[in-house]
């Protein structure tokens, strides 16, 4: 195996090592302190819904996808640090693979869900981390959702997890002044666990046109 696809592959496997304090404690600093000083002075940020954040982490966040802030944005009003999926292409960049290992991201292959990334999700369950995905894949211009796909319901149903919908609105809008942007989140009710898969995706879908009032206009199978 060469060095660059064992580099990918490590990359989408994580052992539950990999899951520390110590990076828990690096994406804090990150996202709730250096973060939120941004989101509060530009975005102006207002949450709503934090009541319905579970205790366990026996659920998965899975927000709509706007911008690159978004995973930071998420991250800043968990209580527990959030694992995301990143794409692979993401960790071909040396400093870009530092950077998201030690947030705690790992990788995945939007055209391929491997076996090493779905046993990545498992072994999160172990440990004191919540799994984050975007079920849309890729980010998308806000009051249209068009690339839902069902792998987030998959994992859902492989770890015996129940969905937590997030909606984010404004986080496009690239603003470096002070209060020149505003950016809300709201976070809504806990989606059960299922057995169907297209039964949870919907509810999720449901959730999100509520929760943004941006409309789900197509599902894409994967």
């Amino acid at each position: 195996m060469s060095k660059e696809n064992k580099k990918k592959r490590n990359s989408a496997s994580r052992e539950q090592k990999f899951f520390n304090r110590w990076r828990g404690i690096f994406q804090f600093i990150i996202t709730h302190i250096s973060y939120m000083v941004r989101l509060k002075l530009v975005y102006r940020l207002e949450v709503y819904g934090k009541e319905n954040i579970p205790k366990h982490n026996e659920y998965i966040v899975a927000p709509n996808h706007l911008s690159t802030l978004d995973p930071p944005t998420i991250a800043a009003i968990f209580p527990r640090p959030l694992a995301f999926m990143a794409k692979k292409e993401l960790f071909e960049n040396p400093f870009l693979c530092w950077w998201l290992n030690w947030l705690g991201a790992f990788a995945v292959d939007r055209e391929n869900l491997s076996v090493s990334t779905i046993r990545t999700v498992l072994t999160i369950r172990k440990t004191e981390w919540v799994f984050a995905i975007f079920p849309q894949g890729k980010r998308e211009e806000p009051g249209r959702i068009t690339s839902v796909t069902k792998g987030f319901a998959s994992l859902a149903k492989t770890t015996k997890c129940g969905i937590l919908p997030v909606g984010i609105i404004g986080s496009q809008e690239a603003r470096h002044l002070p209060f020149s942007g505003k950016i809300i989140i709201r976070i809504g009710k806990i989606i059960p666990y299922s057995d169907n898969v297209e039964e949870m995706v919907e509810s999720w879908k449901k959730s999100i046109e509520e929760l943004t009032g941006f409309k789900v206009e197509e599902l894409t199978a994967v």
